[in-house]
């Protein structure tokens, strides 16, 4: 088999969060992500009882899921690894919910999280993220240094807003961005600005920053091609998240349909894989 990637959809992201309550229910919810091509979706695993009926939803379609947890503590991983072991998973996607000031603080956790995961036959990535361990840039290069073979899920809105790259962003700041990159094994879709961590992708005042994440994410696709395995998978999971991620207006309702902006972003990662693809470059073997 060829490598693939696989585009999913986040089920945080399905949340309305509107005014009225209005909210679509998680049946019609995983419907939606089924007819409007998906490949899956990212579940949370730490509520046993939802895992398992949007997980059994999903493998009846014949889609994937990431499972995604927030542990803070190394036990907390536990739980999360018997129930992938139960109901399986592409991946463990791990947002480390601690803030250790010092890397030697931080060798426990990655140590037994990443032992316990390999103990599992689990893949599992440490997501960026901000108020996570991996919150600051400079920190998570640090980490990189101690941990080179670290497997990411690569979510650099955080890591654009949160260092407040100035525009047009410099040699400098790309430089530290691909090599995030260079050790991601999954992709986290959101389009930020030095300000915000989540812009509007339709609007005209906002494609330089979606011309910067698409150039940031032909990047990885590429340095992913480079490591993987020649059958290997790769997975984008679109996460346009609902407030006070989404920008509202004074009526408190998104500015745009976030639904639709998601389903733009797939077609557009699947563009740009089928772009590169097309180009024959050779994949690892």
């Amino acid at each position: 088999m060829p490598q693939t990637l696989a585009v999913l959809q986040s089920m945080w992201a399905m949340e309305r969060r509107r005014p009225d309550g209005a909210e679509w229910p998680l049946r019609q919810q995983l419907e939606m992500i089924r007819d409007a091509g998906f490949d899956g979706a990212g579940v949370r695993f730490i509520d046993p009882r939802y895992a398992r009926e949007v997980t059994w939803f999903l493998k009846e379609h014949g889609m994937i899921w990431q499972a995604q947890c927030y542990p803070r503590a190394v036990a907390d991983l536990a739980p999360v690894l018997e129930l992938v072991g139960e109901l399986g998973a592409d991946h463990v996607n791990l947002q480390p919910d601690v803030r250790p000031r010092t890397l030697a603080a931080c060798v426990p956790y990655l140590e037994g999280w990443r032992g316990m995961a390999e103990r599992a036959g689990v893949a599992l990535n440490i997501e960026t993220h901000r108020d996570r361990m991996t919150t600051d840039l400079f920190f998570t290069l640090d980490l990189l240094d101690a941990f080179p073979d670290l497997r990411l899920t690569a979510d650099v809105s955080h890591y654009l807003v949160g260092r407040e790259f100035a525009w047009p962003v410099d040699a400098a700041n790309h430089a530290m961005i691909r090599r995030i990159m260079d050790n991601a094994w999954a992709i986290h879709g959101r389009i930020a600005s030095r300000e915000q961590v989540q812009v509007e992708i339709g609007f005209p005042q906002h494609q330089g920053w979606v011309e910067l994440f698409m150039g940031w994410w032909e990047y990885a696709i590429r340095s992913w091609r480079r490591r993987a395995a020649p059958d290997a998978r790769l997975t984008f999971l679109c996460e346009l998240g609902p407030a006070p991620y989404a920008i509202t207006g004074a009526d408190g309702y998104d500015l745009s349909d976030r639904w639709q902006d998601a389903q733009a972003m797939m077609r557009a990662i699947r563009a740009l894989w089928a772009r590169i693809e097309a180009e024959g470059e050779a994949p690892a073997g």
